[in-house]
Formats: structure tokens, sequence, C-alpha cells
């Protein structure tokens, strides 16, 4: 793996700030291996931008009828955060997507080192992201070329012990290299448990020497391999795939995998032995609408992935039967630890990770739960009788109330807030969609930082349902959904417009 290191080009103008310490301060997709996407430290007032960063060289731009312009059919993976305020991002440096990471101060974005990587986007409609994970070990993995993943070791300084591990041994991989290089690759954003074993979703697109079929791979922290296919872990020879962008969960104690696995259009959530990848759950059924009891659809321009949630219970979010059924929102499902329960749904989901919100964020408006569910909540005006009424919301699993939208009865909202920007051309009310596939929770702020299409960043305050405030940072720009969060120092962080931006007081 080539190697490029630049000089740091900047010493901290101020005081150093007050840093979270020992583990990663945000560690990749929602931070945490239960995608609770919690944020290490309270954020900033949302008043200035303190530095920017292109994240793409070539944006994917395509046609849009809007008066706008063209919109960004592309995820852009997780900045990473080690607690020292090192900012790890993920760079697509060319339209075919090559990619590198980016490590810079946190501070004011100076360079620290770069570090490039061969890997190879699967097929796709919409561009997915650049596998990457940050461990608690402070170990930093990314997707090479043919399955395979990179590591780099200590990510503050400008260099750092290097090293690739393969999945299904590397012997074999050198035996067959140009066979696996075009065959095989890495397709979900990586996930890292307490002990540092990572997991990730790969897709094999021909026959190989190695046996390789698509599905769910574990690296451990010697760099040994366990996988097994999408077909056996769902126990289902239909299924032929793990949903792309699906980044694996795992369970608090550490012992389950949760990942949903598909035939490309419908399919299962499975869970897996965190240590042998062994099926232990699946759901009784693949998953389904709650409005029309028919399969719902797993579609891989979706970010979706699963949250586990305090108590276990599992989030997943998938689209409708019908693509314009339920205004184009489809379904946060939820599920009991094993899956053999589901629970009711919340009334968004297609393109959504859940993110955890502690009882104690809410303050008042708190009820008997001891978390709730944030989501994005847009109700898209060209879809169905959708309004464009687009909201984030803040809903109770263990409460329900009848949607707004069908019959069902879903996760009680409450407390929900529009956008409050119109889009020009459009009807009265229909305001800018939320861009967001996970958002951060600033629970000692009991906020939401989150940002929209219209290019603003907005701090929600939970306690007033309001934006205290919103900084505007580009013109707006339809696009698919990136992820907020925050650094050790309380920097916010929002990518809108293949743009990093850092900002705060």
């Amino acid at each position: 793996m080539k190697v490029l290191i630049s000089s740091l080009v900047a010493a901290f103008c101020m005081a150093a700030p007050v840093l979270a310490k020992d583990t990663p301060a945000w560690r990749g997709h929602a931070n945490d291996a239960q995608h609770t996407a919690r944020a290490p430290a309270a954020g900033q007032p949302l008043t200035s931008v303190h530095w920017t960063m292109s994240i793409d060289h070539d944006p994917p731009l395509a046609p849009h009828q809007r008066p706008e312009g063209g919109e960004l059919l592309i995820h852009y993976a997780s900045p990473m955060i080690t607690a020292a305020n090192t900012v790890l991002v993920p760079v697509k440096t060319t339209a075919k997507g090559d990619f590198e990471i980016n490590a810079v101060s946190g501070t004011n974005g100076a360079s620290i080192w770069k570090m490039k990587t061969d890997y190879v986007l699967p097929p796709y409609d919409w561009v997915p992201p650049l596998p990457a994970h940050l461990t608690v070990q402070n170990r930093l993995f990314v997707a090479g070329i043919g399955g395979t993943v990179y590591f780099r070791d200590s990510p503050d300084s400008k260099t750092g012990q290097t090293g690739q591990y393969v999945f299904y041994g590397m012997a074999k991989y050198k035996k067959n290299k140009n066979i696996y290089d075009s065959d095989v690759m890495i397709d979900t954003p990586i996930t890292a448990d307490a002990n540092g074993n990572i997991y990730f979703g790969f897709v094999v697109l021909a026959s190989n020497p190695a046996g390789l079929e698509s599905g769910i791979a574990r690296v451990d922290t010697n760099g040994k391999g366990t996988w097994i296919s999408a077909q056996a872990a769902a126990g289902d020879p239909q299924m032929t795939q793990v949903a792309m962008n699906c980044a694996p969960a795992v369970s608090a104690d550490g012992s389950t995998v949760y990942i949903a696995v598909s035939n490309g259009s419908i399919g299962y959530l499975v869970g897996l032995d965190a240590t042998t990848l062994d099926p232990k759950y699946r759901t009784s059924t693949m998953l389904v609408d709650p409005q029309t009891n028919e399969n719902a659809q797993i579609w891989d321009d979706s970010s979706a992935a699963p949250t586990v949630g305090p108590d276990g219970n599992v989030y997943y979010g998938v689209m409708a039967s019908a693509t314009t059924g339920h205004n184009c929102r489809g379904w946060l499902l939820s599920f009991s630890p094993d899956l053999s329960q589901e629970n009711a749904p919340g009334s968004f989901g297609w393109d959504v990770t859940a993110s955890i919100v502690p009882a104690a964020a809410l303050g008042q408006k708190a009820g008997k739960s001891s978390y709730y569910i944030m989501t994005k909540y847009n109700d898209y005006y060209d879809c169905g009788t959708g309004t464009g009424n687009n909201e984030i919301a803040i809903l109770d699993p263990n409460a329900t109330q009848k949607d707004e939208y069908s019959n069902v009865m879903v996760m009680k909202e409450v407390e929900t807030i529009l956008n409050p920007h119109q889009v020009t051309g459009e009807p009265q009310g229909a305001v800018y969609e939320w861009c967001i596939n996970t958002a951060v929770v600033d629970v000692k702020n009991k906020a939401i930082v989150a940002n929209a299409e219209d290019g603003y960043a907005y701090r929600w305050d939970l306690t007033t349902n309001s934006f205290p405030q919103m900084l505007s940072l580009n013109a707006p720009t339809f696009e698919a959904y990136t992820p907020t969060l925050i650094g050790p120092d309380g920097t916010d962080y929002a990518i809108n417009d293949a743009t990093l931006y850092a900002m705060g007081k």
C-alpha cells in the first residue's frame, strides 16, 4: 500500500481544548458498534465555519428538474476522529472512484498525512462510500482491492505501522490475485466491536478458487478471517447478497452481529454469532411492509443500517413494497434482540440509520421510555400524496399512534420539526429535505445536529423543539444522504455539496 506523508503545516493557534480521552471520539458510521450516534462531547454553537475540505474531487452531479440544478447521487462515508482530535477523512479523488484517507487537524484542517487505497467500488446505481473504521484500539481500517483491508496504527502521527489483512487467506489471495481483485469487493461500511474485531459485507461477482460467495466477513485482531455467505446466514438459497451500504451492528455484549441480506430486492434481517459468524437469529419471514403485509424492498441505493437500542432491540429501515407506497417514506422496522418479535414500526425508514436519544436528553418531554429514536421524517413532494412537509422526528419505541399516512399503528411522535426553507418552484409548504443518513445526538446540550438540502446545518433543541442556531453552508443541492458528527472539542461536522464543514463558535 502506498502511503503519502505531508508535513503538519500549522500549529494550534489557540489554547488546547479539553479533549475526550482514550477511545476515539468518532469511530465511523453512526460512531459506535450499536450505531447510537452519541456525541463524545457537548457540541459548540453553530455560529461560524472553522474550516472546510473537499471530500470529492470529481462529484457525480446528475441532471435535476428543479431550479437549483443537479443532484449528487452518492453516499459519502463518515469521517473518523481520534481522542487527540485528528480527523480521518475519506476522500474520493477521481470520477471512477479512487480513494484516500486524509488525516487533518480538527482545530484548523491542516494536513497531517495521507494514505491511498486501491479499493475498487462494487457495481452500483448511487455511488457507495469508502468503507473505513477507527477501532477503540486506535487502529484505522480501510477497504482495499479484492476484499482485502488495510490498517494503519498511530493515526495521530505522521507515520504508523501499516499492513493488509485478507479474510479468506493471504496465501489464497496472492496465488490468484487477479481473480480476486476483479471479482471480490467490500460493499458495506466496516464496523468494529469493543475488542477490535472488524465486520463487513462483501460481494462476489464470479466463481473463484476459494469458493467465495457474497456474504459477511469477520477479521480478528491478529488478521484471521471468517466468512459466511448471505445464503447460509439466512438459511435461504434465494439470498444472494448483503444489503449494500448496510453497516453491521454489534450487540452491546459483543455476542451478536446484525446485518440485512437480500436477493437484490427483498430479504431478511439476521443475527450471527460475533465470533464464528454461525447463524443465531433471523426474522421469521422476509421483512414486510406493515401497510400491505407484502415483502418490503431492500434497496442498494439506501444506506440504512441496523441500530441496537440499550435494551437490545434492533431497528432497521426498509422501503415500502411498492416504490411509491407510503409516499416513498419506507418504514423503520423494530425487532426484539432475537428477531423473533416485531414491534410497532416507525413511519419513515428507507434511507436512515436511527439514532438513540437517552431520555435525559428530552428533559420534561420524556415519557416512561428510557430511550427514544431520532430519525429523518421526510414526506416527499413528488411521490404518492407527499406534501413536501419534510421533518425530522423523535419517536417513542414503546408507545404508538395512528400513522398520518396509513392505517398502521406506528411509534408515537414525541416531537417533530419542519425544515424552515421553502423549495423554489414547488407548492407552499414544500420544504427542503433533510439529507442525513445518521444524525449526531448531542446529549449534553439536549440537541441534535442535522444538515439539509437547503445548504444549512441546524442545531435542534429538543427541550424547546426549535432551531436556536442554523448555519448557512452552501447553495441548495439535491443529494443523497450524509452523516453529521461531533468531535472531542465540540466541533460540529456536516457534509454538504461534496464538502466537509467543521463548525462551531
